[in-house]
């Protein structure tokens, strides 16, 4: 925008104030007072949606534990599978609970990234393959190659996509300390 204040002339940007909303549009300010929200509302839906998935597979994990807990993780062949599928449950619990409250969501998408990968690598990697990847068999699938993987890691992949969108959005929290001036002591 172009301004004049104590006989100075203040042009804004590389549009000289032609078109007085675009600049503010490319920096995420905006005049109008619902804008802001409705540019944050897609980012707001999807850690709805990450939120919820994750939060209801952790729960799933200990409400079903021989079909999506310690039964799944022993037929996949994961070592200690009586440690990893609680574990991988609280995981997902806190992760989606964080997400979905907004508290270190870029921390707890971090987490999820690892929960997701290797849900990726030890589950959908085998069926693009159609042989076991280590000790890692492939589901009971009639699809095998890309086509098969695409189909039955459609959620996962998501999933891990939304993940990395959070965690660009929020940035990381984890071992950052505030610096002496900010403490609440002072």
């Amino acid at each position: 925008m172009t301004q004049v204040e104590g006989g100075i002339l203040y042009l804004s940007g590389s549009t000289f104030g032609l078109f007085p909303r675009s600049e503010q549009a490319f920096w995420g300010e905006s005049q109008y007072k619902g804008e802001k929200m409705y540019r944050s509302l897609p980012m707001i839906l999807v850690r709805i949606v990450v939120g919820l998935v994750f939060l209801t597979e952790g729960v799933l994990k200990f409400l079903r534990p021989n079909e999506l807990g310690v039964g799944r993780f022993a037929a996949l062949g994961f070592p200690f599978p009586h440690i990893l599928a609680p574990l991988a449950g609280c995981a997902e619990l806190l992760g989606g609970t964080a997400i979905l409250l907004s508290l270190y969501a870029g921390d707890a998408a971090l987490l999820l990234l690892a929960v997701i990968v290797t849900a990726i690598v030890t589950t959908k990697v085998p069926i693009l393959l159609g042989h076991p990847l280590g000790p890692f068999v492939p589901m009971k699938t009639t699809l095998t190659g890309w086509m098969g993987f695409l189909h039955e890691a459609r959620v996962d992949l998501s999933m891990l996509f939304c993940l990395v969108a959070i965690l660009i959005e929020s940035g990381l929290h984890l071992g950052r300390r505030r610096p002496w001036y900010q403490s609440k002591g002072l």
